[in-house]
């Protein structure tokens, strides 16, 4: 675990050393926000929008790391741990993505948001779709209804063909980039959650 801290910790470090870099090239009121289309709606302070995204980066880090360590079925989580670590770099590196955008945004490099929060998206459920396929039960990490919690069958069984939607969501990230609209992505990811669940429902029904 210690060589998966170190590489979060880097990218963090990273990604507060780039932001106070750029800090005085950056307007007091920074636009920080975007519709579906691309079009700027939301503004906020420089201090407090560009420090955003770091503090979320260092308290959801603390948190993924520390989810193993608390959680009752903490030994099913080591038989997958590497690639639950893996998903903790991955997240960082979407964070530092997005806030590379956002500083380089703000000075001038209109880079349309869109495109790269889609192919950052495709990049991060593509990945949460190989996790869900090696997950073991456990209270944090995968699909938990009350169904495969109570259930290693279960669990297996809902969380593979999660991560084979989850795969399948990520081609419909890049996909959606062609697209004025983005119910093409909304609308399947909520259905895909609906159905989830339901199917762990009957997969539970039938094993009894």
């Amino acid at each position: 675990m210690k060589k998966f801290e170190f590489l979060a910790s880097l990218i963090i470090i990273f990604t507060f050393l780039i932001t106070i870099y750029f800090y005085t090239y950056i307007p007091d009121i920074i636009e920080s926000h975007w519709d579906l289309n691309g079009n700027v709606n939301g503004y906020m302070k420089k201090a407090s929008g560009l420090l955003l995204i770091p503090i979320i980066m260092i308290f959801s880090t603390m948190m993924f790391f520390t989810l193993p360590k608390i959680d009752p079925l903490k030994e099913n989580i080591k038989k997958f741990r590497n690639y639950y670590y893996w998903f903790i770099i991955i997240f960082c590196l979407f964070m530092l993505i997005i806030q590379l955008h956002l500083i380089l945004w703000n000075v001038g490099f209109k880079i349309n948001p869109k495109i790269i929060i889609s192919f950052c998206c495709s990049a991060l459920f593509f990945y949460v779709g190989i996790l869900l396929g090696k997950t073991k039960r456990n209270w944090f990490i995968g699909i938990r209804t009350p169904w495969t919690l109570s259930s290693d069958y279960v669990w297996e069984k809902t969380n593979k063909l999660g991560g084979m939607i989850f795969k399948m969501l990520s081609i419909l990230c890049l996909i959606s980039i062609l697209f004025e609209e983005y119910y093409i992505l909304f609308v399947p990811i909520i259905i895909s959650a609906i159905f989830l669940v339901i199917y762990s429902y009957f997969v539970y029904k039938k094993s009894k």
